[in-house]
């Protein structure tokens, strides 16, 4: 008797997170990845794009193409999906606060392809909440923010049923040093905020599919085993707040879909081939129990801690998860961890601690009244993974434990990390110019009228956004529409000026801080800043916090300052020393400002210190440039950093010479 060979499930959706430079760079990229078998299209855009600016802005100099693709209005979307049938697709945009910009900008082109656009399939993350505790591409306050989701959500469920208009990211949270605990708890009370809006925005009989269409993007750290109960957590609380908070009986629309990338932040600059087993290690989590199998997944490449990865670097990536569900037979079992007594008491555990995180969170009036709240906590729990690093009661493999190494082959030669094209950023902005000049004005200038209309009236803002779409008008312009409509908004730091009860391990840098500050007649001031659009705030408030707790006066206003915000800072605080965080690849053009900047202002004095992902050459530059010090992420000893800001400022030396 022949074995039967057993029937396997269907493999999730296989997806790159991708897009650079400009928008015919990365259509041939996507072009060339679905090729490979790339199953759905996970766009990233720039920074510019995201948080609702044109790529000749001032705020946009140096950003522009660098994390993602610039898209400035529908000439840009209809060249980044040229001869890819959107109809057929799904595609997956990361995308918050213009969110209903680029869906309007997607839907306009999915018209012009002649698609049925009630069969478009897909998702827009559209999570502020997030935006304001982790990633800070926000534009507007947390209220009207809320209402643009719900906007989204009730234009698709009347005109895309197929589209997912809310994806609930837990995934810069746990960047953002989110316990598990955290994770569960916070992604779950920005949903319920969202759903608890939508209630008022949907007629109740669709509310049920409504619950359905909200998917979650999650992470999935190094600790796999507690990432994997972490994910049976999260499918066993939504299907409990649908059905005792929403009453949705029908389980199909309590079911918890979801799709992950694995966790960026963990990938390491010293011996990045090890990256290749975090990678492969984290994928197992978010795979292998049935019953809280993601729905799509994407990896990010070994060498992303040093750079750009090339399409060769995407490509092992995507081949991993080929291998994992057509090479494997995972996909031919019923969920293997069912009734494993120690799973259980995990998932019961990281439940238990996020009910309690919940119900702290409904005291207070629900997430958006929490925010304050949810960002001092991430604040502090990250606090303590680095310490754990520091320390090395927390190993990271070949960062703080097994150092020694031969140099690595696959990180040698030319080529070996992708550089952004230099000319993309003046290709962009020439395109960006010709297409205004083209464009019909008057059409432009009505259509921005009647959105400015619908969101001061509170209509649906959707519709709107598609005419404006359709009748030329830029990115930068629908922000500034929002934003004279709903106001700016600036997201707490977390960082409180008090400091912490952490003590151990700081007494020396303490002392030599108190010092230092004695020689200068006051104490050390230090200005820290993030330059630029780049919002990943987690090492500028790790800094900040550091320093603060070692004896040091801190001024640190949060993300998004221009270079003259922050000298005007370093000149009205008399600070004795700046540090600046950039992790979008911007640091040169940001830096090249600022130095003139000080100089013209007679601060040359005054020491800066910068941290990012920063390649050698680069580092190399901006030390020649006079920046005293440039970090980065290989460089994890705090306490080492505040140690080197206390010698660039002690004036000992300087009287000496």
């Amino acid at each position: 008797m022949s074995d039967a060979t057993p029937s396997r499930n269907k493999p999730w959706l296989f997806r790159t997170y991708a897009g650079h430079s400009t928008a015919q760079a990365s259509n041939a990229l996507y072009r060339t990845n679905l090729s490979k078998g790339q199953t759905g299209l996970s766009v990233a855009f720039d920074l510019p794009t995201q948080t609702g600016y044109d790529s000749d802005h001032q705020l946009a100099r140096g950003e522009v193409g660098k994390v993602g693709v610039p898209i400035c209005h529908l000439g840009d979307m209809r060249m980044l999906f040229d001869a890819i049938p959107l109809e057929q697709m799904n595609t997956s945009m990361t995308i918050n606060a213009t969110a209903p910009w680029l869906l309007a900008l997607y839907i306009a082109v999915a018209e012009e392809q002649g698609a049925d656009v009630s069969q478009l399939n897909g998702t827009v993350q559209n999570d502020l909440i997030k935006e304001y505790l982790s990633r800070g591409t926000y534009i507007c306050p947390p209220e009207p923010s809320l209402r643009m989701i719900t906007d989204v959500a009730a234009y698709t469920r009347a005109h895309l049923p197929k589209w997912n208009p809310m994806n609930v990211c837990s995934y810069h949270l746990q960047e953002a040093g989110a316990t598990p605990e955290q994770e569960l708890a916070f992604a779950l009370a920005t949903a319920c905020a969202v759903l608890d809006d939508l209630k008022t925005k949907v007629p109740a009989e669709n509310f049920p599919q409504m619950v359905g269409r909200i998917s979650f993007f999650v992470n999935a750290g190094i600790r796999f085993v507690t990432e994997l109960c972490k994910m049976r957590a999260f499918v066993d609380l939504w299907d409990e707040i649908c059905r005792d908070r929403y009453g949705i009986d029908d389980p199909k629309y309590r079911r918890f879909r979801y799709g992950v990338q694995v966790n960026s932040l963990g990938l390491t600059e010293q011996q990045p081939e090890n990256n290749v087993y975090r990678i492969l290690i984290e994928a197992l989590a978010v795979t292998l129990s049935k019953k809280a199998r993601c729905r799509a997944l994407q990896l990010p490449a070994w060498n992303e801690a040093l750079g750009l990865p090339r399409p060769w670097d995407q490509q092992w990536s995507l081949r991993l998860q080929q291998v994992l569900a057509y090479e494997t037979d995972l996909l031919e079992f019923d969920d293997l961890f069912d009734n494993n007594p120690a799973i259980d008491r995990k998932v019961a555990a990281l439940m238990e601690g996020a009910r309690a995180e919940l119900a702290r969170i409904d005291d207070m009036g629900g997430a958006v009244k929490a925010i304050d709240y949810m960002k001092s906590r991430l604040v502090e729990s990250n606090a303590a993974r680095i310490a754990g690093i520091e320390t090395g009661e927390t190993v990271v493999v070949g960062v703080n434990k097994f150092t020694t190494t031969e140099p690595s082959p696959l990180t040698t030669g030319e080529g070996a990390i992708m550089m952004a094209d230099p000319e993309a950023e003046a290709d962009q902005i020439a395109r960006l110019q010709a297409w205004r000049a083209a464009r019909d004005e008057a059409a432009v200038r009505a259509a921005l009228a009647d959105l400015r209309e619908a969101a001061r009236s509170g209509l649906n803002v959707m519709p709107a956004s598609i005419a404006a779409a359709r009748a030329g008008a830029t990115t930068g312009e629908w922000g500034e529409t929002v934003r004279a409509a709903f106001g700016q908004y600036r997201a707490p730091t977390g960082v409180s000026r008090a400091p912490s009860n952490r003590t151990e391990g700081l007494e020396p840098v303490r002392e030599a801080v108190d010092a230092v500050s004695a020689k200068l007649g006051r104490k050390l001031k230090f200005v820290v800043g993030k330059p630029g659009l780049d919002g990943h705030s987690n090492g500028a408030e790790q800094i900040a916090a550091r320093a603060r707790d070692c004896g040091m006066d801190i001024s640190y206003e949060g993300i998004r300052l221009t270079p003259a915000e922050i000298v005007a800072a370093v000149r009205d605080e008399d600070a004795h020393v700046v540090g600046l965080s950039i992790l979008s690849g911007s640091h040169m053009p940001l830096m090249e400002e600022l130095m003139e900047l000080m100089r013209a202002e007679g601060l040359a004095h005054v020491p800066v210190i910068v941290g990012g992902i920063i390649p050698d050459d680069d580092a190399a530059k901006l030390r020649a440039m006079g920046i005293a010090q440039v970090y980065t992420p290989k460089d994890f000893q705090l306490n080492r950093i505040m140690l080197d800001i206390v010698a660039l400022v002690d004036p000992e030396p300087l009287a000496a010479e």
